[in-house]
């Protein structure tokens, strides 16, 4: 509860800034260490592999609601959610005044929302979609939309993709996804008689935009993301081993 009152208390402060227009440069180092203070409130650990890139689309399967403080934690992102979330109570008023982009369902919304992402891309910002479209259980994705990744074939940013897993064994956590009817207080109330759940996060090596369409930057980072939760569910140990540290591939080191 106080880190739910921290979190109202910084968000009318920003609110009243932004009405003011004054300009907040440091607005996405305070979300960030704003999940990371949620994280250690409910007793979540976090373990990273790899490095996020700065100004990437970055790309991630899609778990449950914790996915978004699990990879706000790691770095200052913007984060593209589906509109509904904007009407929960308070998280979605704080979600808003964090910089969350709100997208309808609907092809010309989805269109809008690339243009935004790209213009977003273009400043330098980082942003991170979940283009399953909906959560899992975590032990198989979904096919991934490919329509946002447009953003990125658009400025020839880079795309990381991103594998998150909760649980060290074998078999994902059952207690992490937020899938079919369930609650966020339902939910919440399991994770916080759950305590020491761990989230493993793997930022994986950047895809080239350019040189690949959108539909097939969506299969490659589905591929990518599948294939490393494959490695962690045969061997655990896995996930421990380091992953190379995120290089802009040639094609955007010349353009950068």
């Amino acid at each position: 509860m106080e880190h739910l009152v921290t979190g109202a208390t910084l968000s009318a402060g920003l609110a009243v800034l932004s009405l003011l227009r004054v300009r907040q440069p440091w607005r996405p180092t305070l979300v960030s260490w704003w999940h990371r203070r949620l994280l250690r409130c409910l007793g979540l650990n976090v373990s990273h592999r790899g490095t996020p890139a700065a100004g990437a689309l970055l790309v991630a399967n899609h778990v449950s609601w914790l996915d978004i403080p699990v990879l706000g934690g790691a770095a200052p992102l913007r984060f593209v959610s589906k509109s509904e979330v904007r009407q929960w109570p308070l998280v979605g008023w704080m979600a808003a005044t964090a910089g969350t982009l709100f997208m309808r369902r609907g092809a010309h919304e989805a269109a809008e929302m690339t243009q935004c992402i790209a213009q977003q891309l273009q400043q330098g910002a980082s942003i991170a979609i979940f283009p399953e479209g909906t959560t899992s259980d975590g032990r198989a994705l979904r096919r991934f939309h490919a329509r946002l990744f447009g953003a990125a074939e658009q400025d020839g940013a880079a795309v990381q993709p991103v594998a998150i897993r909760y649980g060290q064994g074998p078999e994902p956590d059952p207690v992490a996804p937020f899938i079919g009817d369930d609650t966020l207080v339902a939910h919440l109330w399991r994770l916080l008689r759950h305590r020491g759940l761990t989230a493993i996060v793997c930022f994986l090596p950047l895809l080239d935009a350019r040189s690949e369409g959108r539909r097939q930057l969506a299969d490659a980072a589905q591929a990518a993301i599948a294939a490393q939760l494959s490695r962690q569910m045969e061997d655990p140990l896995a996930a421990r081993k380091e992953l190379p540290e995120p290089r802009a591939p040639a094609v955007l080191a010349r353009r950068a």
